[in-house]
């Protein structure tokens, strides 16, 4: 995917756009992070002003996969902030998209990973555990479920149900 840009992506496959295989996310994001473009397949997590389950997921192996979290859109908070986006670097994620907001920003932006959120935010989250794993999310205008491929990079963010061939 570094070679081809989600614009290329779009041009190439206007019928998955229009059968919603191929989903665009609205325009909300800021991004963070020293990898600019990213891909991979989807884990999803719901949470609300809770970082407990986010730092469970960034703690496993990656395997190049992008943790996809639904925060409700949250401006109150960080769900996510340096330590576990370090730890997900090392552990071999491929990018997190959070429909939220983080903190550490100079700390996520030294890590080699992709990461995309609403804003920045300097207090933290709740810590008691709640929330739904590998469950279907809406963000940004766009059903993600689980198994499915995310392609970033800095025109957009793109969703497909199988992973792209191009």
């Amino acid at each position: 995917m570094a070679l081809v840009t989600t614009a290329e992506v779009c041009d190439a496959n206007p019928q998955l756009i229009v059968s919603g295989e191929l989903r665009a996310l609205q325009p909300v994001f800021q991004i963070y992070g020293r990898r600019q473009v990213f891909s991979g397949p989807v884990v999803t997590l719901k949470v609300f002003e809770d970082n407990v389950l986010i730092r469970e997921f960034l703690e496993e192996k990656g395997n190049g996969r992008v943790l996809v979290v639904d925060g409700g859109g949250s401006l109150r908070c960080a769900i996510l902030g340096g330590n576990p986006v370090v730890q997900a670097q090392n552990n071999g994620w491929a990018g997190i998209v959070v429909n939220g907001c983080v903190r550490d920003v100079d700390e996520i932006n030294g890590c080699d990973i992709g990461v995309r959120a609403l804003a920045s935010h300097p207090v933290k989250a709740n810590k008691k555990g709640i929330g739904e794993k590998h469950v279907p999310i809406t963000i940004a205008g766009t059903r993600i479920c689980d198994g499915e491929w995310l392609y970033a990079d800095t025109d957009g963010i793109l969703v497909s149900k199988t992973e792209l061939s191009v």
